[in-house]
């Protein structure tokens, strides 16, 4: 069984032009054909560090048979700059059986510390004049299996987030955000509004599979993470006798509706000001997430501009974008 010094390159360390040899892990496998005919497949590839995309063009019907989507990967293969994105174009892969601290070691993790995040969502209950609110969330946290659940799992499959640590990373930049926003509103309930956001995502502790790639559950397929989340809220409620009822249903309308739409999967639209915002700061910090990663992974010297994005149903210029993961590398 290969081990983590078995690894010998992350993707944040591949360069354009060279040859590349190293354990990834295949989040995404599908078959395509090419204009003349020819079949190709088409991969996206991950370690702790990040994702890149990658292809087989020659003999992929005789290499696609050794693995499938969600193996781990020993592969050969030559990186390219391909319409302003590096791409591994593979001339070898190997599947492999990977132990638990391999998988952790080729599955997207957060940068941010788990623990820390979590430690300041705590604070922010401290500062709490609701007591009711304020042992809501302590009775949430108080089990350890969703402590740990929160801590781990990403914020989504893809899109935005989706790296291991990446829920509670999301969920300290929207309760910052409400921190940040809730003082030009002073008719905003201040505890509730921080209450939603600490709570919006907890469902997908159940919604989301992390355990060798990221995934849906049964449950999150079925019932999906706002129904998961409004039973876990739900249910802590019943365990506290003197919660208020009109409380109650403000605090579970703000987990229904922080989608905003209902063609966003959205129960209930917002009917609160604190639901209103809380829609909006999610959607926010979502979007952001999604813009910098675009941008930071097509900046290159070449052009100012990213190729088309269908979320934005635009292109994004590049140019006022500051790298600061990159410098903080350097610093290090």
């Amino acid at each position: 069984m290969p081990s983590v010094e078995s690894k010998k390159i992350y993707v944040s360390e591949i360069t354009e032009n060279t040859q590349v040899e190293g354990l990834f892990l295949v989040k995404d496998k599908n078959n395509g054909i090419t204009k003349n005919g020819k079949q190709y497949i088409a991969l996206n590839l991950t370690d702790k560090t990040g994702e890149v995309k990658a292809r087989i063009w020659d003999n992929a019907e005789k290499l696609g048979v050794r693995f499938s989507q969600g193996d781990c990967v020993n592969l050969k293969a030559f990186s390219v700059m391909y319409q302003g994105t590096l791409q591994l174009n593979i001339t070898g892969i190997e599947k492999l059986k990977a132990g638990e601290e391999l998988l952790r070691e080729l599955l997207p993790a957060a940068r941010s510390n788990s623990d820390e995040l979590f430690s300041e969502l705590l604070d922010m209950r401290r500062t709490f004049s609701n007591p009711h609110l304020s042992r809501l969330l302590e009775l949430v946290f108080s089990r350890d299996d969703i402590v740990t659940a929160f801590k781990a799992a990403p914020a989504a499959k893809s899109i935005h987030h989706d790296y291991l640590g990446g829920l509670i990373e999301h969920t300290a930049h929207v309760a910052r955000l409400a921190l940040a926003v809730a003082p030009l509103y002073p008719t905003l309930n201040k505890d509730l509004l921080l209450t939603g956001a600490i709570l919006h995502d907890i469902g997908k502790i159940y919604e989301l599979s992390y355990e060798k790639s990221f995934s849906y559950t049964d449950r999150g397929r079925l019932i999906g993470h706002i129904t998961l989340g409004d039973a876990i809220v739900n249910d802590a409620i019943r365990q506290l006798p003197e919660f208020p009822d009109d409380l109650a249903l403000v605090v579970r309308h703000l987990l229904l509706s922080h989608h905003g739409q209902y063609e966003f999967g959205s129960p209930k639209r917002p009917k609160i000001p604190e639901a209103l915002l809380l829609s909006y700061l999610d959607d926010l910090d979502a979007k952001m997430f999604v813009c910098n990663e675009l941008i930071r992974k097509e900046k290159n010297s070449e052009s100012k501009w990213t190729s088309y994005n269908k979320l934005f149903d635009r292109y994004l210029y590049t140019d006022t974008f500051i790298d600061t993961e990159r410098q903080a590398d350097s610093d290090d």
